[in-house]
């Protein structure tokens, strides 16, 4: 069973082969155009996937030492995503699965984060709580099994990578924010300032109340010293990233009680952050419970986790005809 896997959602051309489970190859080409202009242009990262993805494939096939007539289904991410990157990788995708005629494998992408965890040993046992966490989605899965999962909490607003980007924005940090708020939080005191972390009902998240608080509370430092983000930049950035990671892991222990599990894994692009892996890692110790975190070149979109999916799908010969379409909006 050897799986060809495109990613193309949003702004990294990634392709990967698996086979029979285990990760043959993999490769993602970044697009520096964004940081420019602060945040990706739906345009650019269309023209840029059309520009990378036979180049990727050809060469992931070549780490792999494989031919395309080795190549035994093909899958690709149909959502969620932007609508003219994931066109590129769904009509790519289809075209080769058509020339080859070999089975198509439509993959959910958040689905996908989540079976990340699948990829390398030590692999986690099902049920077990995923926290998907990204610039799109805030999200606690339950997973029963590799392909059958439950949302049990999820952002009724923001994404809690969107509250990070958005405050890097407002102290002047390049795009993609997020790590560098994380990167000068290692310098700072997380207990310089506090914001509000008002809890929402029941697994439910909402980072909008956040964001518009450290709006208000930047606007009133500067206001009287014109300095204050330059001379408090560590202190300022530590102590918004542990107010986000204090809501994310005060859901997650709710989620474990509430559900009785105690394997806990996170995933998605903001699991990437030093805070919440060392506290996650530090929770489970107090907890007894075991935890799970990616790899960090899992984290972020790649196409090995689209390839772990289509593993599992191809299991349940669970396939997609031609005329399926990208789902920019794909439900869970």
């Amino acid at each position: 069973m050897i799986i060809l896997a495109i990613e193309s959602s949003c702004d990294e051309t990634s392709a990967a082969i698996m086979e029979n489970g285990v990760l043959r190859s993999h490769l993602i080409a970044t697009q520096a155009i964004h940081t420019q202009y602060g945040g990706v242009v739906p345009e650019f990262a269309s023209r840029a996937h059309e520009e990378n993805i036979v180049p990727v494939v050809q060469e992931t096939l070549k780490q792999a030492n494989l031919q395309l007539s080795d190549i035994q289904a093909i899958a690709f991410t149909q959502g969620p995503g932007l609508l003219g990157a994931l066109l590129v990788g769904t009509s790519y995708a289809k075209s080769l699965a058509w020339a080859l005629k070999v089975p198509l494998i439509a993959v959910n992408h958040l689905k996908a984060h989540v079976l990340a965890h699948f990829i390398e040993d030590e692999k986690p046992t099902c049920p077990f709580l995923c926290l998907t966490v990204s610039g799109g989605h805030t999200q606690i899965v339950l997973v029963h099994t590799p392909t059958k999962m439950q949302i049990i909490g999820q952002t009724q607003d923001d994404a809690v990578g969107e509250a990070f980007d958005k405050a890097a924005k407002l102290l002047g940090l390049p795009y993609p924010g997020g790590r560098w708020i994380d990167h000068h939080a290692k310098n700072g005191n997380p207990n310089a300032y506090q914001f509000p972390t008002t809890p929402q009902p029941d697994l439910n998240f909402s980072f909008s109340g956040i964001k518009t608080s450290f709006l208000y509370f930047l606007q009133k430092q500067i206001k009287a010293n014109p300095q204050f983000v330059e001379v408090n930049l560590p202190d300022i950035c530590a102590s918004y990233q542990q107010a986000l990671v204090s809501m994310l892991l005060h859901k997650v222990k709710l989620a474990a009680k509430q559900h009785h599990i105690k394997q806990i894994a996170i995933a998605g692009g903001v699991s990437a952050n030093s805070a919440l892996r060392s506290q996650l890692l530090d929770l489970g110790v107090a907890k007894g419970w075991k935890t799970f975190i990616p790899k960090f070149e899992y984290c972020t979109d790649n196409a090995a986790m689209i390839a772990m999916s289509a593993h599992f799908k191809y299991l349940e010969q669970d396939f997609e005809g031609l005329s399926t379409e990208a789902a920019p909006r794909l439900s869970f």
